[in-house]
């Protein structure tokens, strides 16, 4: 017999086994279910961040979208508005009073007093807007270099 004629003949019949064999032990399968797993990872890329001003990136993501921000202002008008025309059918509940003096916590011993003991809590207290001269006026004005950068 010719080489040719014995590959001829033995080649389905081993195609054939191994078929059988990965079929039924199940090989197969788990061959798939790996090569199925590792399609669904993501890849791994490498980025380059480049090094950015760790408070202006906090800064940018708590920051609030116009659309967001025009929905809170919203909202907080509408519980102001429902506040304060229904409750207490209308009485204002403080009229003609004033701020007392703030009260020790429960279960505190008393102090002598904090930094503003004896001071009225009507009092304006000291007027800082001229501390840092004329930037004092517009602090918006520096909150737009974030939105020039963005």
């Amino acid at each position: 017999m010719k080489k040719s004629e014995f590959k001829a003949l033995i080649r389905p019949l081993i195609k054939e086994c191994i078929k059988e064999s990965l079929l039924e032990d199940g090989t197969i399968s788990g061959i798939v279910a790996e090569v199925v797993k590792g399609m669904s990872s993501t890849p791994l890329v490498e980025s380059t961040t480049i090094n950015q001003d760790p408070e202006l990136a906090r800064m940018r993501r708590n920051a609030f979208t116009q659309e967001e921000s025009k929905k809170l202002r919203d909202q907080k008008k509408k519980l102001m508005s429902a506040i304060g025309q229904g409750s207490y059918n209308g009485v204002n509940l403080f009229e003609g009073t004033s701020p007392g003096d703030a009260a020790p916590a429960p279960g505190a011993a008393p102090t002598p007093g904090g930094a503003l003991a004896g001071t009225a809590p009507s009092d304006p207290g000291v007027d800082i807007s001229s501390l840092f001269g004329s930037v004092g006026r517009n602090w918006s004005a520096h909150m737009d270099i974030i939105k020039e950068e963005e």
